[in-house]
């Protein structure tokens, strides 16, 4: 299952990310083929229709799985369309970023932030500060004060800019 998410993501002409967040065997021994095997699969992509194609992929596999006697359950947890985050906003914080001299960089998240919700129902988009190793939503995560101050400052500029716009 994981190398075969591993091999869909990476066949994808789209950014799509394939995670196995959790794997739980039964029984859980070193030596003991499982009789049972639980996991999480989480498919990104930031474009629909190839997100459906991905998901169609997976679940034909699954059926596959299935006609070989494998027993197979699957329970969606949650299902979000991705969202595109406003143009104006984020044309906003790479102003704020290069009036203030810092660099940046339009990036993809597939990521379930509060943002992805409030792009369905007002202008939204997101500002990413560097962290340490690039690692994130890790408890090894560590950005420096300079960068989150940085980054607090793009938000002030844009919040600024927008509010003058509508004034």
């Amino acid at each position: 299952m994981v190398t075969f998410l591993h091999d869909l993501a990476a066949a994808s002409n789209a950014p799509t990310v394939a995670t196995v967040g959790t794997m739980r065997f039964e029984p859980n021994a070193i030596n003991v083929i499982p009789s049972r095997a639980v996991l999480t699969v989480d498919l990104r992509d930031p474009d629909e229709q190839s997100l459906q194609a991905q998901e169609a992929s997976l679940a034909a596999f699954l059926e596959q799985l299935a006609a070989e006697g494998i027993t197979v359950s699957v329970e969606r947890l949650a299902r979000f369309e991705p969202v595109v985050f406003d143009g104006q906003v984020v044309e906003l914080i790479e102003a704020a970023a290069r009036k203030r001299g810092l660099a940046s960089r339009r990036m993809t998240s597939g990521a379930g932030h509060d943002a992805q919700m409030i792009a369905r129902i007002a202008p939204a988009a997101m500002i990413f500060v560097p962290s340490a190793g690039g690692i994130s939503h890790s408890p090894h995560e560590h950005t420096e004060d300079a960068e989150l101050l940085a980054g607090a400052n793009i938000l002030l500029d844009v919040v600024a800019e927008l509010a003058e716009l509508e004034g």
